[in-house]
């Protein structure tokens, strides 16, 4: 009897303890301030090891898929001297071109890695495609002029031999200059100095020397040109000591932003027409993350006592507060920053995640408000990166245009190069930030707390 009493009891007991438990958590009964929130994006502090991990893997797979190699493509012999140049040769085939504007950023990053971690892995790479161009493209050039080879569609090494436009040139070049001024490769001047020429002699100009374009329409302004040409000019200014390379990208970047940046949302619109009127304001992500990355470069070169830092500094902080005021919940920004049914896009996010991370290690914005924009924007970035060390979520190259459904329907792929170099940037300087602070969930909140 007293036995089946105290079975009857504990049931008693197990069915009350269950419907307290399912009670509904209210004021009284619950913390509700410590209830676990549903994020779309992990939202924890960056981890040292993951982060050098996820760096790895985004390097091993480009190291892996971009050959450095010239064949013949009747004998598919290599060609490995001058003399044994044919009109059958093509660079070897991998995923990505090895000179083009993506691949210079790709290189500058690469640089940037080397002086945060000391690891020469990711310099080895960038010295050999720099010397490999250097010394095919020079041999190209006097090979064509003697009349001994001519080019054909499938010419191997066209931008650094013949280049059309900026984007052939100019962030190849500063990748170089910067390696030629940490000592890291060699002979590179002659190639340096063709870039240069092509960016301050050749390059289409307003007459009031505003770099331009004549597409989609005559007398065009892109946003991305800030990146394709300054900063090379800024390390050219460095590595020769002639300001007149600063004094020309500084005043490129007055004309753009003058004509360009909607001071009421912070926030650049992406092209310009000279003939225009009215001047369509649409906020393409990745074009504001190459003026960004353009007054971080700027700032990075620029002497201290510069009479014109501070004007790039302003217009850099007035930048950073309009994209930051539009980071989504989930950490990524818009492909159109201010359109939020437009698509989340990773190679831009990446790109003003490395910006502002670099500004707090550098004292040019405050830690302590920015430094969770940045644990953030790495934990939305870095998801994209899969398991083959692909990074997806990349919209394809994309010229201007004057209506939203053009952006809104970019493609995007894996193998759009823009997003390899952005996100070994973020990881660098994640890295760094990282070494001056750590970051700690406080009353739910992410809060970064520097050394």
């Amino acid at each position: 009897m007293k036995l089946r009493q105290h079975l009857w009891c504990a049931i008693i007991c197990v069915l009350y303890s269950i419907q307290a438990y399912a009670q509904e958590k209210d004021d009284v009964n619950t913390p509700l301030h410590l209830l676990p929130a549903q994020y779309a994006t992990p939202y924890k502090a960056p981890d040292k090891a993951v982060v050098k991990e996820v760096l790895d893997r985004i390097f091993n797979y480009i190291n892996q898929n971009t050959p450095l190699e010239l064949i013949d493509t009747v004998t598919r012999k290599k060609i490995d001297s001058p003399e044994s140049l044919t009109k059958n040769v093509i660079l070897k085939k991998g995923v990505f071109r090895i000179t083009s504007y993506e691949w210079g950023v790709v290189y500058s990053a690469l640089l940037n890695v080397y002086q945060r971690t000391g690891d020469k892995k990711y310099v080895n790479y960038v010295r050999d495609r720099h010397e490999f161009i250097a010394h095919w493209a020079g041999i190209f050039r006097e090979k064509i002029a003697k009349g001994e080879l001519s080019m054909n569609g499938d010419f191997a090494l066209r931008q650094p031999v013949a280049p059309h436009a900026l984007d052939d040139v100019g962030a190849v070049a500063a990748s170089m200059i910067k390696a030629q001024i940490q000592g890291i490769s060699t002979g590179l001047d002659k190639q340096i100095t063709f870039y240069l020429d092509y960016i301050s002699q050749k390059e289409f100009r307003f007459p009031d020397k505003t770099i331009a374009r004549n597409r989609p329409l005559k007398n065009t302004l892109w946003l991305d040109d800030l990146y394709m040409a300054l900063p090379a000019l800024a390390q050219m200014a460095k590595y020769s000591n002639k300001n007149t390379y600063f004094d020309d990208a500084i005043y490129q970047l007055e004309s753009y932003s003058s004509r360009m940046f909607v001071t009421s949302k912070g926030l650049f619109m992406h092209g310009w027409v000279q003939d225009m009127q009215t001047h369509p304001a649409f906020h393409w992500a990745r074009a504001n993350g190459w003026a960004l990355l353009t007054m971080t470069e700027l700032l990075d070169a620029l002497p201290t006592n510069h009479p014109k830092r501070n004007f790039v500094l302003s217009l850099f902080r007035k930048h950073v507060e309009g994209l930051v005021r539009l980071q989504d919940g989930t950490g990524f920004w818009h492909q159109l920053l201010d359109r939020p049914d437009s698509y989340l896009e990773t190679s831009a996010t990446a790109i003003y995640t490395y910006c502002i991370a670099k500004a707090c290690n550098e004292g040019w914005l405050d830690k302590l408000a920015y430094a969770p924009v940045v644990a953030l924007g790495w934990n939305a970035a870095s998801s994209k990166v899969n398991a083959a060390g692909q990074v997806e979520g990349t919209c394809v190259g994309t010229g201007m245009a004057f209506d939203p459904a053009f952006y809104y329907h970019r493609p995007v792929s894996k193998f759009a190069a823009h997003g390899y170099g952005p996100l070994i940037y973020a990881a660098s300087e994640v890295l760094e930030l990282l070494n001056k602070g750590e970051f700690k969930i406080n009353d739910s909140a992410l809060i970064f707390y520097p050394n």
